[in-house]
C-alpha cells in the first residue's frame, strides 16, 4: 500500500496531459496514453463535462486501463491517474 500512496503524492502536483472530450476515447488518445506511459510510467487525464454522457469518471477511467494495460491509481472529480510499470526484460 505504501507504493501506491508515494505514486499518489508524486502525482498530485501533475497537470492533466490528456483531455477526453465529447468525442470520448479515441484510437488517437489510447496511442497517446500509450506513449506517455512508456516515458514516464504515469498519466494524468482530465474528463471533460462533455464526455460525460452516459458515461461516468469511472467507467472511462476503467475503459482507458483495460485497453493500455495500465492501472488506475486515483480518482479525482474528473481527472484520473494511470499507472503502468516497466515491463522486466528477461535474461539472455
Amino acid at each position: 500500500m505504501r507504493a501506491r500512496q508515494a505514486l499518489k503524492k508524486r502525482v498530485s502536483s501533475i497537470e492533466p496531459t490528456v483531455r477526453v472530450g465529447k468525442k470520448g476515447i479515441t484510437e488517437a488518445q489510447i496511442k497517446e496514453i500509450l506513449k506517455q506511459l512508456e516515458a514516464r510510467r504515469t498519466v494524468k487525464v482530465k474528463v471533460l463535462k462533455s464526455a460525460l454522457v452516459g458515461e461516468t469518471v469511472e467507467d472511462i477511467a476503467q475503459r482507458i486501463s483495460s485497453e493500455t494495460g495500465s492501472r488506475v491509481i486515483q480518482i479525482i472529480g474528473r481527472t484520473f491517474t494511470l499507472y503502468k510499470p516497466r515491463e522486466r526484460r528477461g535474461r539472455a
